[in-house]
């Protein structure tokens, strides 16, 4: 049992995998900063400072008391504001590399210029 342990775990899909969570903790942890201190501060004066997170209905006991029983959907709305700019920044920074890395697509040969002037010009054949 030790010895197939042992395999599982040197297969090199375990060690990407590892690899790949360990990246992502470190890109998350990057893109929460970036959205925390960069992007949400202009985003907060344009809208006058305001945060969701205060937003709660009290069902029982004083708001602010430990004895209160609240149901906070402020904070559940600031958390799906904060991940649409998340994602919305994820969005762009990967529409960016993708631009960046793009390969152009390579001349066609003259063989293969010729073959589509043949295959238009059969195209327009009635």
């Amino acid at each position: 049992m030790l010895k197939e342990f042992r395999e599982f775990i040197a297969r090199g899909s375990v060690v990407d995998l590892a690899v790949g969570v360990i990246i992502g903790a470190a890109f998350g942890k990057i893109i929460a900063s970036l959205v925390s201190d960069i992007i949400m501060p202009p985003i907060g004066l344009l809208v006058g400072g305001m945060h969701f997170t205060g937003l709660a209905i009290t069902l029982k006991g004083t708001p602010g008391t430990p004895e209160a029983v609240t149901i906070n959907y402020g904070n559940f709305i600031q958390v799906g504001v904060d991940f649409l700019i998340i994602a919305f920044v994820i969005f762009i920074m990967i529409k960016m590399i993708n631009k960046i890395y793009k390969s152009k697509e390579p001349e066609p040969t003259p063989t293969e210029k010729l073959l589509t002037e043949i295959r238009d010009l059969l195209a327009k054949k009635p």
